[in-house]
């Protein structure tokens, strides 16, 4: 590519990186696992460069080729830890509320089937409506409706979205995802 190009993607890359690293973390729950996700995503737009700057939408097209790139992780994995006759000294919990209910989501997002947490990621994260979540799935929106409804439902059964009462409102197909009321998911 030539020196244009390369400048502008990586003004683009520039940009998106936290954005980027950010929806990766939520779909691995790993910081590590999400720098890798978010180099993979990145390097295969550049790749890729000449039809990502011509689309309608470059953030989109590069959280779909994560989205691909997270899934493809997911069919080839392989044991990555190693099993050990003594247990490492357990971590100490962080004494902070806002940490430890963070760490409670990220445990309760880790425990939803991989297209239920993609859903709820991308909608209540991303802030992406239920027809760009469909798009960046390759699913109709009445699944993606479906999942996210499935996914705040196994979220609230873990107490992470707290009483019925402060449940947000469903969203409709193609209108934003709605905002979670305080106490909910942040």
């Amino acid at each position: 590519m030539n020196s244009d190009i390369d400048d502008e993607f990586q003004v683009f890359m520039a940009s998106r990186w936290p954005s980027l690293l950010r929806t990766a973390y939520l779909l691995t729950g790993s910081h590590h696992d999400a720098e890798d996700l978010s180099q993979i995503a990145l390097a295969r737009a550049y790749a890729k460069w000449n039809h990502v700057r011509h689309s309608d939408d470059m953030a989109a097209y590069v959280r779909q080729i994560m989205i691909h790139a997270h899934a493809d992780r997911f069919r080839r994995r392989t044991v990555r830890e190693w099993f050990t006759p003594s247990l490492p000294e357990t971590p100490v919990a962080d004494q902070t509320t806002h940490v430890d209910r963070r760490s409670a989501l990220m445990d309760a997002l880790g425990r939803l089937p991989d297209r239920q947490r993609s859903a709820v990621v991308l909608c209540y994260f991303e802030d992406m409506t239920h027809a760009q979540v469909a798009a960046a799935l390759g699913t109709r929106t009445r699944t993606v409706s479906s999942q996210i409804s499935r996914g705040l439902a196994k979220l609230r059964e873990d107490g992470i979205l707290g009483a019925a009462s402060e449940r947000p409102a469903p969203a409709s197909a193609g209108l934003q995802c709605p905002v979670p009321q305080k106490g909910t998911i942040q």
